[in-house]
């Protein structure tokens, strides 16, 4: 995945930032929606970005 592939156009997460959270400590998709806000909108994103998120927990 490529870090500048956008995740959530409400708040503009990006991959890269969903991999710097979980970098910083953020293990769970909660965690990283506390972070950076992903899918904290409309919600729209919520399955690819849980999608994404276990991807990367996951080391893709």
């Amino acid at each position: 995945m490529q870090d500048d592939k956008l995740v959530c156009n409400c708040v503009g997460v990006t991959v890269g930032d969903i991999r710097e959270a979980i970098k910083k400590g953020a293990a769970t998709f909660d965690e990283v929606q506390e972070v950076t806000g992903v899918s904290s909108v409309c919600g729209a994103c919520r399955e690819y970005a849980e999608t994404v998120v276990k991807a990367i927990l996951e080391g893709e």
